[in-house]
């Protein structure tokens, strides 16, 4: 203990320097932990209170969040913030607030006739404190979102956000700061260290939002101390346009979807997959979708930027390979536009006859890049899809019913929006999360109470009870009890 209280007073017992960021994240911890332990199952009311000083912190600050997102971007739709970003923790927040009083609600459960008139009942109760590490590309609804659901809960949780967006993150400290006590709900700063520190600590529950890879490593540090986790991942998430897809309908929904917050999203439609001989027509009517969308590109304010030089990089080594290997890339570039160097914008791009061997249908593309790939019939575009690690959402355009009870039948995903893209995300009656290598666990709604929450069974025994027959020495009437048991259980 004298090292905590050493880190509480701002001395790293490591490094000796004064102050550090580990004495600081361990002190914030160690607050929390001993504030969680002074009131472990905070009533309806607190838990309340908080949602509303968190719905408070987006409605009075919903500007100062939307420039902090912009200039880290370098350009990011202030519209795009508004809906992707505030609408859904607004909705959240909400939604708990209006359902909160029935999920904390102890639930009596059937009982089975031997065991009565005793009878159970399942309690929910708060973890202790949540760790939230989250990421660059939706920054505030990605710590929001999680940490909303473990308030609830009845959690205090501490937040590591994206060093990737400075100006947002310190923002998002100031603004938790001024709202919640540093017990209740904190948000710290930092480089990898900070995040290696950070998921190394012994959580009662770990959520993390990233990269499949990161996703592996964050798992192998919560595994050190036994930590439960939920990672939401990403993957390849495929687009289906069915045979008997409207494409007028279908096209102008996949361009959104792909191009929101210029395809930076884990959810984004990575590849499409549409019928035999249709990729020229597909791509064409693409072109024209998203000419309408964004009529010009470099200073549209809706167009959103890279968020860096790196990842700006990766993606034109991406189109570059796949040129280079024979795939036809078509840029979308409406008004004719000039990019220079240093832009972080990246025009929309479709690649038609991309290949499995290419790193563009190998890696996440995460960037307003679109392979178009052909298929023969369904059951090789869900072979497709099967033959690769499951995504975190799968997309289906059509009118055959048939066709899609298929595919929601014969692929796994982590979630489904039919006939449109990225909606199934907003739903506070659904939960939303990834599986395999697309993430664990899941959140939204009851969902995310539930995962922030133990639902702890309890049996209450009846004074007048049977058990006292299943107390040894045994003989012939347990004997005839359990062959009783053994018909009617």
């Amino acid at each position: 203990m004298a090292g905590i209280a050493a880190a509480a007073q701002g001395q790293c017992q490591e490094c000796h320097m004064q102050p550090c960021f580990k004495s600081d994240l361990l002190a914030r911890y160690e607050l929390q932990r001993q504030a969680f332990a002074a009131d472990a199952n905070p009533a309806r009311k607190t838990r309340v209170s908080r949602l509303d000083r968190l719905l408070a912190l987006t409605e009075r600050h919903e500007n100062a969040i939307v420039k902090a997102i912009n200039e880290d971007f370098g350009g990011r739709s202030s519209h795009e913030t508004r809906l992707a970003e505030l609408f859904i923790i607004r909705s959240g927040i909400k939604h708990a607030r209006a359902h909160l009083k029935r999920w904390m609600r102890s639930r009596r459960v059937a009982t089975g006739l031997q065991f009565r008139p005793g009878y159970n009942r399942l309690i929910p109760q708060p973890l202790g404190v949540v760790g939230i590490v989250s990421p660059w590309n939706y920054p505030f609804q990605l710590a929001m979102g999680p940490a909303l659901a473990a308030l609830a809960a009845g959690n205090r949780v501490l937040i590591k956000p994206s060093e990737l967006t400075p100006r947002f993150s310190a923002l998002l400290e100031q603004l938790v700061a001024s709202a919640f006590d540093i017990d209740e709900l904190s948000v710290i700063n930092g480089g990898a260290e900070t995040s290696k520190a950070f998921v190394s600590l012994p959580f009662d529950h770990l959520f993390f939002t990233g990269s499949t890879a990161v996703g592996r490593l964050v798992a192998q540090a919560a595994a050190a101390n036994l930590t439960p986790v939920t990672l939401e991942l990403g993957g390849k998430s495929p687009a289906i346009l069915d045979v008997s897809c409207d494409l007028a309908h279908a096209i102008p929904r996949l361009a959104f979807g792909k191009l929101l917050n210029a395809g930076q999203t884990c959810i984004a439609p990575d590849y499409l997959l549409v019928p035999q001989g249709q990729a020229d027509k597909v791509a064409g009517l693409l072109v024209l979708a998203i000419a309408r969308l964004y009529p010009t590109l470099q200073l549209n304010p809706d167009y959103t930027a890279i968020i860096s030089e790196h990842h700006h990089q990766r993606l034109v080594a991406l189109i570059a390979e796949a040129k280079g290997q024979g795939a036809k890339v078509i840029e979308v570039n409406p008004a004719k536009e000039r990019f220079v160097a240093e832009s972080k914008k990246l025009p929309p791009t479709l690649v038609l006859g991309a290949t499995r061997s290419m790193r563009l249908m190998q890696e996440e593309i995460f960037g307003p890049v679109l392979p178009i790939m052909e298929y023969r019939d369904l059951d090789e575009a869900i072979l497709h899809i099967n033959q690769a690690e499951h995504p975190l959402a799968l997309y289906w355009f059509g009118r055959n019913t048939h066709n899609r009870d298929r595919v929601l039948k014969e692929t796994l995903s982590g979630g489904v929006t039919v006939n449109d893209c990225l909606w199934h995300l907003a739903q506070e009656n659904q939960p939303f999360g990834g599986v395999g290598a697309s993430g664990t666990g899941s959140y939204h709604g009851e969902w995310g109470f539930n995962t922030f929450s133990k639902h702890k069974p309890v049996f209450h025994q009846a004074r007048l009870n049977g058990t006292a027959l299943f107390y040894p020495p045994y003989g012939k009437t347990f004997d005839r009890l359990l062959a009783v048991l053994k018909r009617i259980a």
